[in-house]
């Protein structure tokens, strides 16, 4: 149960329009049940463990995508771990990510017109996929249902900072269900991603194409504001300043997932119950992430 005090729920968890929200990120990984625990380790409290698929348009049996995942789902987007389910392409994909390192290897943006953005991609000079109808089976209050997505995805290597895409959400209330989204650390939302990658400059304007919104530059990279949420995109040494102790294990790196708390307070006494590993921050709490969940680190920020 959580120890905080459930807030108001948000007046809309999706974007209208052309908003771009940062919607999740995604931690990929070996052990899905080492993972989960790792994650009521450091706070949170994770629906349960589902499996990915694809439905046939035939009316056939739907098709393993080769992922699993595990979410904790916060007031504003979430966090994502995934495993493998399948040797499929994208299960191939998965693995040649974690060969590189364990940690965060996708960031999905929310958009309101997956088809659209589809488009403007490819007009954009991005090496585009088929635009892809996935679901997975969700319990829900009321018995079995169903989390859909149209997931809009650039060829491999077009965003060689990992599994970057856009997605259209078309089961928000199966998906953000309120038993799920209270967490002992507090957590709220999800803030930002910090990628650290080794040319700042053409990664922004890479990010900037991507997105449709403009970089700002801050000390040692570029900061790209999208209508909820953040990129940074940061140089080698400016991490290196900022965590001297957290080597970065190959370019370019996810490293960092900022998240929104309800409280710092409550989110050090579970974090340090826990004997989860604090680290130095500038801006707020921050703690390595645990060895199942991969390389990185969690900063929670008060909003």
């Amino acid at each position: 149960m959580s120890t905080t005090t459930p807030a108001a729920l948000p007046p809309r968890q999706l974007p209208h329009g052309n908003e771009v929200f940062l919607d999740h990120i995604g931690h990929f990984v070996a052990d899905p049940q080492a993972a989960t625990a790792a994650l009521v380790r450091a706070g949170f409290a994770p629906a349960p463990i589902s499996v990915q698929v694809t439905p046939e348009p035939g009316g056939g049996p739907p098709k393993l995508t080769g992922t699993g995942n595990v979410c904790a789902m916060l007031r504003a987007g979430y966090v994502e771990v995934l495993f493998k389910t399948a040797d499929t392409p994208l299960g191939q994909e998965f693995e040649a990510a974690r060969q590189r390192y364990g940690g965060l290897h996708l960031v999905a943006f929310a958009v309101a017109d997956a088809a659209a953005h589809h488009v403007r991609l490819g007009n954009a000079g991005f090496a585009m996929q088929a635009l892809v109808k996935m679901q997975r089976p969700v319990e829900t209050a009321n018995g079995p249902g169903t989390a859909a997505f149209d997931v809009v995805r650039v060829k491999p290597g077009a965003m060689p900072e990992g599994r970057v895409q856009m997605l259209l959400h078309r089961s928000e209330d199966t998906v953000w269900q309120p038993r799920w989204l209270d967490h002992p650390n507090g957590a709220t939302g999800l803030r930002a991603l910090t990628i650290v990658v080794a040319d700042v400059e053409e990664a922004a304007a890479r990010y900037a194409r991507f997105t449709g919104r403009i970089g700002t530059p801050i000390d040692g990279g570029v900061r790209i504001d999208l209508d909820r949420g953040q990129i940074e995109l940061i140089s080698v040494s400016r991490w290196r300043q900022r965590w001297p102790n957290l080597a970065v294990p190959a370019l370019p790196f996810m490293g960092e997932c900022t998240l929104d708390v309800a409280s710092l307070a409550t989110a050090e006494r579970v974090w340090r119950a826990a004997g989860m590993d604090l680290v130095p921050s500038d801006n707020g709490l921050s703690a390595l992430f645990p060895e199942a969940l991969g390389v990185g680190v969690w900063t929670f920020v008060a909003p």
